[in-house]
């Protein structure tokens, strides 16, 4: 059976800071890659932004889809079922990115996922591809408004 391949990083600039998202997704001999960065926001937000980006950029929703990610925190997140216990609890106990983890809850449920955890900034070129991809994004111009994060969690800092 085919599968869908997912590739995703995040980085952060300061963290918080500039930050950015890489993804490569590959299908058969089909493969696209996508990034973006943001003004203000950390790596965390990033690795799982990465995630629910690639998510809603499929289109078949019948395939099973591996990910492929150096973040231990949507990993393990994931694969130990933390998020089911967030999510069970409201995130109690002021459990950050509530907003990405409901929306990343939400949208796992169309899709069978399997999550893989892979060493970064190490041999594996799709990894260090979508390094390049987030941080490129984190150091460009234009960034975008990670409107949850600065409203929310920025201005508890201040």
């Amino acid at each position: 059976m085919s599968v869908i391949t997912i590739y995703t990083d995040g980085a952060a600039r300061g963290n918080p800071g500039p930050g950015g998202y890489g993804i490569i997704l590959m299908y058969g001999q089909h493969r696209k890659e996508i990034s973006k960065g943001y003004r203000l926001t950390t790596n965390n937000r990033m690795e799982l932004l990465a995630v629910i980006t690639a998510l809603k950029a499929l289109t078949k929703n019948s395939l099973p889809v591996h990910i492929y990610s150096d973040s231990q925190y949507v990993i393990k997140a994931v694969n130990e079922g933390w998020l089911n216990n967030w999510i069970k609890t409201n995130f109690k106990g002021g459990k950050k990115n509530a907003d990405l983890w409901t929306a990343y809850y939400q949208l796992s449920k169309k899709f069978k996922i399997t999550f893989h955890w892979v060493k970064g900034h190490v041999s594996n070129p799709f990894n260090n591809r979508c390094d390049e991809l987030a941080t490129t994004a984190a150091d460009g111009t234009n960034l975008d408004v990670d409107k949850w994060y600065e409203e929310n969690e920025y201005r508890k800092k201040e």
